[in-house]
């Protein structure tokens, strides 16, 4: 039982002092001596009491200059220090406070109340060891439930995007490879990470819409008829719809609704205009014309990449965002990207 009593360091060059500090607390704590600051310091490195009492005059180094030496240790910073000294006058007591001690008590002492302090600070440091501990233990937990919800959005975001694949696979995957190239060009430009999985996500869902399409328009080899487009162009509404109400940290049925829109406001379905225009949709629109433009439809060969570049290399600055333009161009032209298979 003695080994889980609490050790507490007596700093005092004084003899007489340490024998009544040690009479007052020998009963209840384990003790530790020091009579001058260097040993003091040498003591709290190698044991790491929980308390120091701490006295302010004595030779080579005073309770002052300890206490600040403790305080710049990061594994000594916490433990409490009460001084113990016959100054009383209320600068000296300042002071003290200000180079990190928990407490102050004058000499000539009374016992109890030593011993009363010495109990409140320990049980003090007591609670905020549990309170930390405490909050290790929910942040690992908050932690765990976070992955778990990542886990099922995920597996969630992979079901709707595979419905949709499977009514049409002409273009199955191309959400995975819009995506793709979304987050590539948004690494590029240094956006954050919450921005990043917000890309990723809705890249990974921005034709959902298209579930609500017949799939005769979707399939349907040849030219598409006028009344054929304009019932395509609803689709980024309808993912809208479908997404608006799923709780998500980030915009992600916004940045759908606004894959096809236009800087000069010649996109569809609300004809935005710059600024109007969430900056992930504008990484999202390029990435789309770009992976759309290269791969085939049943209403057109597929163009090749080096064509749909040169889209947006056209209207750079006109229809897509300059910079989001420049980013995909030198993926493309400079580091060899390449979209991921299906």
């Amino acid at each position: 039982m003695q080994n889980h009593k609490p050790l507490v360091l007596i700093v005092d060059d004084n003899a007489t002092n340490i024998d009544l500090l040690v009479n007052t607390l020998k009963e209840d704590y384990r003790l530790g001596i020091a009579k001058n600051g260097p040993k003091a310091l040498e003591y709290t490195a190698r044991h790491h009491p929980d308390l120091i009492l701490l006295d302010i005059m004595m030779p080579e180094m005073n309770g002052y200059e300890v206490c600040a030496h403790l305080q710049n240790d990061p594994s000594t910073m916490k433990i409490p220090v009460i001084f113990i000294t016959a100054l009383d006058e209320p600068g000296h007591k300042t002071h003290g406070f200000e180079v990190g001690g928990v407490d102050y008590v004058t000499k000539p002492f009374h016992a109890a109340e030593v011993k009363a302090r010495v109990r409140t600070h320990l049980a003090l440091r007591q609670m905020r060891e549990d309170l930390s501990n405490q909050n290790i233990v929910l942040e690992r937990k908050v932690r765990e439930k976070t992955a778990e919800l990542q886990e099922m959005l995920n597996a969630t975001v992979k079901t709707m995007a595979l419905a949709l694949e499977m009514r049409d696979p002409y273009t199955a995957g191309h959400q995975q490879r819009v995506a793709h190239l979304a987050c590539a060009i948004a690494k590029k430009l240094a956006l954050s990470d919450e921005q990043l999985q917000a890309i990723h996500f809705a890249g990974s869902l921005h034709d959902i819409g298209k579930i609500r399409i017949p799939t005769s328009i979707l399939n349907r080899p040849g030219r598409l008829l006028d009344v054929e487009m304009e019932m395509i162009k609803l689709h980024p509404h309808v993912g809208f719809e479908i997404l608006e109400n799923i709780p998500a940290p980030w915009p992600l049925a916004e940045i759908v609704y606004q894959h096809h829109e236009r800087l000069d406001g010649s996109g569809y379905p609300r004809g935005l205009k710059g600024d109007q225009i969430l900056r992930e949709a504008t990484i999202l629109t390029v990435s789309d014309v770009v992976e759309a433009g290269s791969s085939y439809r049943p209403y057109r060969p597929a163009r090749g990449v080096d064509v749909a570049l040169e889209e947006i290399s056209n209207h750079r600055g006109v229809r897509y965002a300059p910079d989001v333009v420049d980013a995909c161009l030198e993926l493309h032209q400079k580091e060899g990207f390449r979209f991921e298979p299906n």
